[in-house]
């Protein structure tokens, strides 16, 4: 392998890591493996610290690459909870609101989901990286600011459910879908399309266009999967 070159590395995200600390994870491995101080490294798309799944990394000249990635189509799998939202539509944040769910049914869901396929408008989640006058409205939102951010046309190739438990009002579902879609942000507007409330209880991002979950690697596993390739030194 020749990671100055370039090089493609295919990480499964842990939970309740930043992707720029699983980045840094792998970067710091084979700058030192290589005896250089710091190997050129980027990943195509973020994902939010609680989701986990699919990174791709990106070595030396082939984070040239990372732009044309992100705009490949990316599958995940969502658990929402019903009848609840947070302030940051997943488990980062304490419940803030309850709804009635008595009125939520499985045939409901099936009907309110179809209206989420196709070109949408999305509001990004006010906890996200966006930029608002160079600051991410994750911060200004930390700070106490109000942050207003803008609807944005997103697509969504499809969003069926896997599992429904209308005791728990849990609800599985695998989402296909384009660059720049929130997935908590879905989570929000399918609760509010059922008249109630929705956030995130876990997100995997399951697929990155053609790289699966299953090729992916673990963090655990990394520095053996290193020790065992054949590394050129230089270009």
């Amino acid at each position: 392998m020749n990671f100055i070159e370039g090089e493609f590395i295919y990480i499964n995200k842990p939970y309740r890591m930043t992707s720029f600390g699983a980045l840094a994870y792998v970067r710091t491995r084979i700058s030192k493996k290589m005896g250089v101080r710091r190997v050129k490294t980027g990943h195509a798309g973020t994902l939010d610290p609680l989701a986990t799944g699919v990174l791709i990394l990106c070595t030396g000249k082939k984070t040239k690459e990372i732009e044309r990635l992100q705009l490949n189509d990316k599958e995940y799998t969502a658990i929402l909870q019903l009848g609840a939202t947070t302030p940051s539509y997943d488990m980062e944040h304490e419940v803030n609101q309850t709804y009635p769910t008595d009125h939520i049914t499985r045939e409901l869901i099936e009907r309110v989901l179809t209206g989420f396929v196709g070109d949408i408008q999305q509001v990004p989640p006010q906890y996200s990286a966006c930029k608002i006058g160079g600051d991410r409205a994750y911060d200004l939102m930390r700070k106490g600011k109000e942050v207003q951010l803008t609807s944005k046309t997103v697509h969504i190739d499809s969003v069926d459910v896997i599992d429904f438990n209308p005791e728990t009002m849990q609800l599985s579902i695998r989402v296909v879908c384009g660059k720049g879609t929130y997935i908590r942000s879905l989570a929000r507007d399918i609760g509010q399309a059922l008249n109630s409330g929705a956030y995130l209880t876990a997100l995997c991002r399951t697929r990155l266009g053609n790289v699966r979950i299953e090729d992916c690697l673990t963090l655990d596993d990394f520095p053996q999967w290193l020790d065992q390739q054949d590394i050129e030194k230089s270009s």
